[in-house]
């Protein structure tokens, strides 16, 4: 993974000094709090609910163990002991003070992390596969190509004050991983015929009170041509996007009202004029960057240890069937740490359990950790024959949840317990469906479905392109949920269907169970997940289900 260098070093300490001083400024009534916002921003810090929220950037999911510790240790001394991991593959903490935050973000600097660009209009967290560099389908580990972009987008003198956030994913397995198709750039590592390795860029995805499927703009980029097409997609973007109307500046927005054509001759002309400014620095910067993400000395040797236990322990078993996915390399796995204990904050783990999972990476997988935007925490590269150890260890510390994937694998943004915008409550309702198939010991029969949940029209829990989607909103100062089906964060991406009119809090569980007692009814054998049936048979046999009295009055 890449290790910051004397730049980088020098660079963040004179960031923390500087809002250090900020800081200071507002706690002695120098700064307003309309002064400070602009500032803090800059540096992932929020005012929230009931505190300020400082979000903390975990770029393209990567982590090594020193840098899991610090997280727990911020969490333990400055937090409430735990921390918030997001679907943007970043960290936050709810409850710090505003004095401690420079203490945090000069903690942070000491293993190579920090806060910036995680708020404001900027380019935010570059994003990526969290399965990078270990899935067997991978065309190309695309974190070089993940960390050029963050390092190119870092105090970008033109896009530090844009009309509105933009965010960029990045992604080489032949099976979407990253949520490419909602991002406002995507970059999808590709060959073409020839066998060269080359860049899909899609634009103009986006979820929130718009949501949109991102559209391809170029087909194959050559590497030499990735970086200065980028800035030519952002430079165009930042000079035609709208600013008279927030909720219309995203670049989806602009892509809609030009039309794909339009932005495409823009982008290419922009292109032509800056790809001569480039001179070749960013392949240069490139196999610097590279050569920090080789393999590691990969284990060899049988793998009778995890034979062993998968044939005796049951328990074990349902975690490897659930829980693992294929390596690249023979006698390994990618391990997938559930943070959705059932009845637990999807997403929330406490300093132990950071601590552990730090540990664990430190003596069993070669000191690597990936945050997914899916809230869960992956061990990219174990040896097998480690499994049952791990296992042991993840139980201990309540991280031994087998439900990758099912029902119980909850997205949920934190919704109105802490978020100033939201408008509905996400944690309690996801924590009480999760809990509610446990109970019914349903979720393994049910296979592979999807529930994302967002307090708030923003979207921050992928509620649009969830199998299940749950938008709470307010509805004369009660909580009301919106329920959409069929969406799709995958290479196939969809948009849910909004199935009818809402529901109130104490009615959207068992409206959920309607809806999965309807799918059990009607699919074509266990194999058939969700949503293949849904594309099967549509919204009517769902509607009927979730609305009974409805259809009662019509017979």
């Amino acid at each position: 993974m890449y290790k910051y260098n004397d730049f980088d070093t020098a660079f963040l300490a004179e960031r923390n000094r500087q809002f250090r001083a900020q800081v200071e400024r507002r706690i002695d009534g120098s700064l307003t709090e309309d002064e400070f916002k602009p500032l803090r921003l800059m540096n992932g810090l929020y005012l929230q609910l009931h505190a300020y929220m400082l979000r903390v950037a975990i770029p393209y999911g990567t982590l090594n163990s020193a840098q899991m510790d610090t997280l727990a240790l911020l969490a333990e001394k400055w937090d409430k002991g735990y921390g918030h991991f997001t679907t943007r593959q970043n960290i936050q903490y709810n409850w710090p003070k505003l004095k401690d935050v420079p203490d945090m973000l000069d903690a942070l600097g000491k293993v190579g992390m920090h806060a910036i660009q995680t708020s404001g209009n900027t380019i935010r967290n570059v994003t990526a596969d969290h399965f990078a560099g270990a899935a067997a389908d991978e065309v190309e580990d695309p974190r070089p190509i993940a960390e050029l972009i963050r390092q190119w987008s870092t105090d970008h003198p033109e896009f530090q004050f844009m009309g509105r956030k933009f965010k960029i994913a990045v992604s080489g397995g032949e099976k979407d991983r990253a949520v490419l198709k909602a991002h406002d750039l995507a970059v999808r590592i590709v060959k073409n015929d020839a066998g060269e390795t080359g860049y899909q860029i899609l634009i103009g995805g986006g979820l929130g009170r718009t949501p949109m499927i991102g559209k391809v703009i170029h087909d194959f980029l050559p590497r030499a041509d990735l970086l200065a097409y980028i800035e030519a997609v952002v430079s165009v973007w930042n000079q035609i996007g709208r600013r008279d109307n927030k909720y219309k500046a995203r670049i989806k927005i602009t892509l809609h009202e030009h039309g794909i054509e339009d932005i495409r001759a823009r982008v290419d002309a922009r292109f032509a004029l800056i790809r001569p400014t480039f001179e070749g620095f960013d392949q240069a910067l490139y196999e610097d960057i590279k050569a920090h993400f080789a393999d590691p000395a990969f284990k060899a040797g049988p793998t009778d240890a995890f034979d062993a236990a998968y044939n005796s322990d049951p328990v074990f078993r349902a975690w490897a069937d659930t829980n693992l996915a294929e390596h690249r390399v023979d006698g390994h796995a990618i391990a997938t740490i559930s943070i959705k204990k059932h009845g637990a904050t999807p997403g929330d783990a406490s300093a132990d359990q950071m601590r552990e999972m730090a540990e664990i990476a430190r003596e069993f997988a070669y000191d690597e950790l990936r945050i997914s935007h899916e809230q869960n925490v992956i061990l990219p590269h174990v040896h097998k024959n480690d499994l049952p150890a791990i296992h042991a260890r993840l139980k201990a510390q309540g991280l031994a949840t087998a439900n990758i994937g099912l029902i119980s694998d909850i997205i949920a943004c934190p919704g109105m317990d802490y978020c100033a915008l939201a408008t509905a409550r996400s944690i309690p309702v996801a924590e009480t469906i999760a809990t509610r198939f446990d109970d019914l010991k349903l979720e393994h029969d049910i296979g592979h479905l999807q529930i994302k949940i967002s307090g708030c029209i923003n979207a921050c829990g992928h509620h649009h392109v969830g199998h299940i989607g749950i938008l709470g909103l307010d509805r004369a100062g009660v909580e009301n949920y919106q329920i959409t089906l069929g969406g799709d964060a995958t290479w196939s991406a969809a948009v849910g269907e909004r199935a009818g009119p809402g529901f109130a809090y104490d009615e959207i569980v068992p409206a959920v169970e309607r809806i999965v007692h309807a799918y059990l009814d009607i699919r074509q054998g266990p194999e058939e997940t969700f949503l293949e049936t849904y594309r099967r048979v549509g919204l009517a046999p769902f509607k009927a289900a979730l609305y009974p009295e409805a259809q009662k009055k019509v017979a």
